[in-house]
Formats: structure tokens, sequence, C-alpha cells
């Protein structure tokens, strides 16, 4: 079969007959959709295109008439008009049969592109012949020579902008090296090392991501969505860069954020990396030095506040819900906290929208304690729980903690607060501050008399549980230690700020300082450590447990709002899969190894509680959740072309 790409190349007259041929062979298939390539990026098409064209009898028109009906509802749930039930499907198609791309455009499509796996078959029927070397390798060769290559790099920055070059070029093969050495590439990909290239991304910056969003667009957001060539998204991750991890304001540059959190919906939580869309709204950065690098890539220009800020996030949600639909999820990243919790409110009621610092954080840090209350023992009720940090992180952990102690004991959420205190800036925060304090810290002012610092707060409080999320590091002193050990068996510190450099105290001072007594794990990855003799495997509370599992369970069932009631599920998943062998290594989370199982888990748990709710709108619902996720997750493996 001759490849429009190749139809260029022949008279016009040609041209017309074999588009002309192509069209009745594709009018056995009503219902599929012609897709094709623009400016060598390609647009996915359906099961149905790839079976009417391999043929022109009515049984192809049944199988497409079969994969989804436009007309009605999809199982008796909310007509699909914007194509988002099927969004969730893989799409099963040929580079020829839908944007018919051959030999140099294809191998400039990091979609379709083999390399080297391109078979010999393949080689001869999509004109790759001489445009590769002789030898076939298969996709594990591939994925070993690039992991070799990989550890070469001694700068960890090196290896992150060799993996972006890596999804540029052969998006399968990013995936599944990213699938199948998590543990090791997740640190590269995300916090640490994404951190410092935000902060370098004007000068690393080689070709767009996702979609930049600035003042220079008002009044034209939706024009500026149709520009991004996927049509069927179903997860967006936006920021506005005012709070990128605990770096402060990089403006523009926090694109890596998003960018680096819709790889893991992909690599971790199965979500295909076409439905996908990173997003940075650009205000202007107050980041002096930013300002005056030559090499800033955002506007040039202080942040702009107030009405204008918000008439341009009304207009970008606004725009967002008319192109995607009412089941895109949207998540918030890295907003300031006097934005974070002003836009969840905002658009909570009227849009699918979800805050990873916010509601992310609480549900893994909640499984971690609720996990940890094995090792500890007593109910959540029983424990004492201080924090360091009442930002949007801390005040929404402590939230949820709450939520889930007041589900326990059926006590009012008022009463299950006050066994949770919080330290900010000005000292531990008390009823007589109220005055004075954001509204986000108002429900966590309780009777006592002021106390100045983090030290003194311990002694008064005496908690069970510190909780680190102040975003400042080694605040966790030797002496703060040393006197959460000396009224608890087995403290249990979480030093949660990221990257490490931020980490309230290192896992080594944790176990030293506690004597090996402590239970500890933190937001950034640490080494294992030796202490007496014995070695202590530190816990990661990464939020990659998550949101990749919780948006997939969005995703799956159709949700349209998201209910706290989920995080609490997303929270009782994760803690279910740590088992003996992880408590006896003093781990409160399991190891990131099986995560794809895990997300599935989670993905279930939280699809349940929205069919529950009346919140999912896929019906009837799945028998078996979990089978159900599992069969929905995207695979890095490539697949075979006529």
């Amino acid at each position: 079969m001759i490849s429009l790409n190749q139809s260029s190349m022949l008279g016009c007259g040609q041209t017309k007959a074999l588009l002309r041929l192509r069209r009745r062979s594709l009018e056995a298939a009503p219902r599929a959709e012609l897709v094709v390539r623009c400016s060598g990026v390609a647009r996915r098409g359906s099961v149905a295109m790839e079976n009417a064209s391999e043929s022109n009898g009515a049984a192809a028109a049944a199988a497409a008439a079969s994969v989804v009906d436009t007309k009605s509802a999809v199982g008796g749930g909310v007509q699909d008009v914007y194509g988002e039930d099927r969004a969730t499907e893989e799409q099963h198609v040929t580079p020829w049969a839908v944007s018919v791309a051959s030999g140099y455009s294809l191998l400039r499509d990091p979609h379709h592109n083999k390399g080297l796996a391109f078979s010999e078959k393949e080689r001869d029927a999509h004109y790759l012949r001489g445009l590769l070397p002789p030898a076939v390798v298969n996709q594990d060769l591939q994925e070993k020579k690039l992991m070799h290559s990989l550890r070469q790099y001694k700068v960890p920055l090196q290896r992150y902008m060799a993996l972006m070059d890596l999804q540029e070029r052969n998006e399968r093969l990013f995936y599944k090296l990213l699938v199948d050495n998590v543990e090791e590439l997740l640190p590269v990909v995300y916090t640490p090392t994404v951190g410092e290239a935000c902060q370098k991304y004007g000068a690393i910056f080689r070709r767009p991501q996702g979609l930049f969003i600035s003042l220079k667009e008002k009044g034209k957001i939706l024009e500026v969505l149709r520009n991004w060539p996927e049509k069927r998204i179903q997860v967006i991750v936006v920021t506005d860069g005012e709070r990128i991890l605990g770096l402060g304001d990089l403006g523009c540059q926090g694109m890596g954020i998003p960018v680096g959190k819709l790889s893991l919906y992909t690599a971790l939580g199965g979500l295909r990396p076409s439905a996908c869309l990173p997003i940075t709204i650009d205000v202007g950065t107050n980041n002096e030095q930013l300002l005056k690098d030559e090499f800033y890539i955002g506007l040039r220009q202080r942040r702009a506040t107030g009405q204008e800020y918000l008439e341009l996030l009304d207009e970008f949600m606004a725009a967002v819900k008319q192109n995607y639909g009412e089941k895109v999820l949207i998540q918030f990243e890295d907003f300031a906290n006097h934005n974070a919790f002003e836009l969840l409110e905002r658009y909570s009621r009227s849009h699918l929208v979800f805050n990873d610092d916010i509601q992310g954080t609480a549900s893994v840090v909640l499984a971690g304690v609720v996990a940890a209350l094995k090792l500890v023992g007593g109910t959540l009720a029983e424990h004492t729980f201080l924090f360091l940090g009442a930002g949007e992180a801390g005040t929404g952990i402590a939230e949820l903690i709450a939520l889930e102690m007041s589900k326990q004991t059926k006590a009012p959420l008022e009463e299950s607060r006050k066994k949770i205190w919080l330290v900010d800036s000005k000292g531990l925060i008390v009823d007589s501050r109220k005055e004075s304090l954001q509204h986000f810290k108002k429900p966590w002012a309780h009777e006592h008399e002021p106390v100045k610092n983090l030290l003194d707060a311990v002694k008064a409080i005496k908690p069970t549980v510190l909780i680190g999320s102040s975003g400042v590091g080694r605040t966790f002193t030797q002496e703060v230690v040393e006197a959460m050990a000396s009224f608890n068996e087995k403290p249990l510190i979480l030093a949660l700020s990221n990257p490490t450099s931020q980490s309230e105290c290192t896992a080594e001072q944790a176990y030293t300082w506690s004597k090996g007594r402590a239970i500890f794990a933190s937001g950034s990855p640490f080494d294992p450590v030796e202490y007496e003799g014995k070695v202590f495997v530190p816990g990661q509370a990464n939020n990659a447990y998550i949101f990749p599992g919780f948006g997939l369970g969005l995703v799956m069932c159709g949700a349209i709002r998201v209910h706290d009631d989920m995080l609490l599920a997303a929270s009782e998943a994760l803690a279910q899969q740590v088992t003996q062998e992880h408590y006896d290594k003093g781990l409160i989370y399991p190891p990131f190894t099986n995560i794809r199982k895990i997300s599935a888990h989670i993905a279930a748990k939280v699809a349940a509680k929205a069919y529950e709710l009346g919140l999912a709108s896929h019906l009837p619902r799945p028998e078996n959740l979990v089978e159900f996720a599992e069969s929905c997750m995207y695979s890095p493996l490539y697949r075979s072309y006529r």
C-alpha cells in the first residue's frame, strides 16, 4: 500500500485517485475516524480504523460500529460526547493505517519509532531499508544497552536529559525503561533530580513537552488548547511555578514538574501518554535571579495577582472543560499556599480537580501512619501528632488524618482535630494567635500557651508522631529527635520536604539520634543505614504511590468529582499493600518494584468509592475492579506493524 506521505511525490490526479481508493476502503467502517499526520505529529486512531483497513466487508463495518456508538450513552451512563470513555482504551494502530507515516518520518515519530527493533518485513513495508543499520534487535536488548549508558553518567541531571531525549525519540522504550527500573529511575525523572532540572530548565530547554499558557494568551486560551495535537485528554497536570518543591518561585521553568508527574501517570498508573497533557500557566515570576537570567524562557515581569490572575485561571478552567469535557482530571501542582487552597475550593464543585500537594501528600502520609500502627500499636485516635509546617501539605495531611480519625471513632471532626498540633514560622499555632492566622490554619488553633520553637513544642505536646512539611532542611535537630525518643519507644518521624537538601533530617540522623528506635520515612529517597550492626531501610512517603493509581481510578470509572472519601479509600488501599516482610525491615510503605499492582488496587478502591457515592458515569460497574484497572493500563511493549 502507498502511504499518504508518499502520495506527495505523485501527480495531483494520482493523489486524488489514491485518496478516493482509500476513502472507499474506509466506507465499510462509518464510525472510524480518519486521522492525518500534521507537521510530523501523529494523532491516534481507533481499533475500528485498523479493522476497516484490513477488510472492506460488512464484518469490518460491524466491528467498527461495535467499538463505540456515539448516538447512545456508554453502557447506560453519560453520553460520550468528547470520546472520554474510549480514551482509556489502548489505541491499536499501525503507522500507515492512521497517519500512514513511513520511511524517515516514521523514524522521527516517537509514538511509533522502534529504532533497530523494526523487523525485516517492517523495514520493507515501511520504506526503512538503508535508513537503519542491518542489525535487528529486540526491545529488551535496547533497554539493556540504554540502562548501561545511563549508568555511565555520574551527574543526575545528565541522566535526566538523556531520558528526556529518549522520550522524544522512542516513547515506548522510555516507558519500558521506567516501568522495569522504577526504583533506580524514579529519583531521576521525579524528585530530587527534577528540582535541579527546573532550576536549570531555561539552559537545558530543547523542545516543548507541553503547553505554555501565559498572560499573552488571555482571551485565546481555547485556541491554544486546540493547538495541542492530541484530542482525547484524560489528565492535565498544571502549575504556575510559584512554589516548585522546596525551591520557591521558578516561574515558567516549573514545567519540569507537570512533565515528570505525567511520565509517572503513564509508567506507574498506566494512563496512555497521548492522554496526558502538561501545562504551565505563566503569569510572571518574582524571582529576581530568573528575571535577570538571559536564558530564562518565561515572561519577564513580576507575577500577576488578584483579579488579573483569577480571570486567567477562570478562562483556562472553562476552556479545558469546553475542549476536553466534564471528565478530564485537572491536577493542580506546586501552586503557592495562598492560591492552592483558593483554587481547589473555587473549582472543586464544577470540575474534576485534585491538588497533589494538599490531597495527594495527605493520602500517602495517612497510609504510612495507618501502616505504622502495626509497629507502634494503638489506634489512630490514641496518637498525638505534631507538624512542622502549616502550609498546603501540612494542613492537608492534618485534615485527612482528622477525617479518618473521626470516621473511626464517630466523634465530631472538631474533636479529632484536637489531637493534631501544627508549628509554623511563628511557633505553635494556638488560640491566642487566631486573629492573625490565615484561614486554612485557623481550625488548628487550640488552647495552649504560646510556644516559640519546635523543640519546646515537642517537649510540651509530647507527640507520638512528628511530621515535617516545612520545606526547610535540617530542622529536626538532634535535640528534637532525642526528645521524641525520650517519651516514645518507637517514635514515628516523617521528614517529607523535597528535594533531599530540604529534608528536615536524614535517615542516618533519625536512626542514630533515636538509637535505632525511630520508624522513619522521607519525601525524597535515602540509602539504607547501618546502625550497631543492623541495617535500616528508610521508607519513602512519595506521592507517586498515590496519584497515578488515584488518577487511573477516576478515569476508568468516569468520575465527575473528587470526594474526600476517595482519598481515604486510596490511603487504605496503599496501607493494605504493606506485608509482614516489609514490617520486619521497618518499612511502612511497600517497595516501588510492585507499583503497577499497587496502583491497580488503589484505582479499584477509588473507583468503588466513586460508584458508591454516585459520582461514576461509566455504567454498569465492572464486576472485578482490580482486573478492570489492570486491563486499562498502557503497555510499553512494541507492537508489530503490517
